[in-house]
């Protein structure tokens, strides 16, 4: 019985490691060429493809670009979201707030597009810790009691929100893939 459950367990990391392949999905060209005479398919079947992995914010067809709305990473537990690809990443995320965006590019060229993708990751800055070392010192002021100032936790500073860790190539690669794939079944 616990072979079993240990086999079962060992089965379930390997689902949730897994990209494209088991382990990192294989590097691709980025930007990559497609071959098509028709635009609107071609952002049509890019636009499918990401939303697969995140919510769109914004589509400029003149200027060929799609931005996507920031998504925190999958966790561990929740192996059906494609936005974190590899066990260390979904580790990561499930350990600190992670969030990822795309900005993917659309460029004309001779006899088809140039398809770009860019993922970028971002750690959540929490700021600091807070200063007063007694439960009811950010709540009650022994000196003015009657005080309207509603910023009563002091020497706190303020979240700076987001830092940049760089360009995630893994989700990036994953990304590519799907677009790849994507436009050989439409041909």
């Amino acid at each position: 019985m616990i072979r079993r459950l240990l086999l079962l367990c060992a089965m379930g990391w390997a689902t949730v490691g897994s990209g494209c392949a088991f382990g990192r999905p294989a590097m691709v060209q980025n930007p990559f060429f497609v071959p098509a005479a028709n635009e609107e398919q071609v952002w049509e079947r890019t636009v499918d493809v990401v939303h697969d992995y995140f919510e769109i914010e914004r589509e400029n067809k003149l200027d060929g670009v799609i931005e996507t709305q920031p998504k925190v990473g999958a966790s561990i537990v929740e192996p059906w979201h494609r936005d974190t690809p590899g066990v260390a990443n979904r580790l990561e995320s499930t350990l600190q707030s992670i969030r990822r965006r795309a900005y993917i590019n659309i460029m004309p060229t001779n006899g088809g597009y140039l398809v770009g993708v860019e993922v970028y990751k971002e750690l959540e800055d929490t700021g600091g810790y807070a200063t007063n070392t007694s439960t009811g010192a950010a709540t009650f002021q022994p000196i003015n009691p009657l005080q309207r100032d509603l910023t009563l936790v002091v020497d706190q500073p303020p979240t700076t929100g987001w830092i940049v860790k760089g360009r995630d190539e893994s989700l990036e690669s994953e990304m590519l893939i799907s677009l790849q794939r994507a436009f050989a079944r439409s041909r």
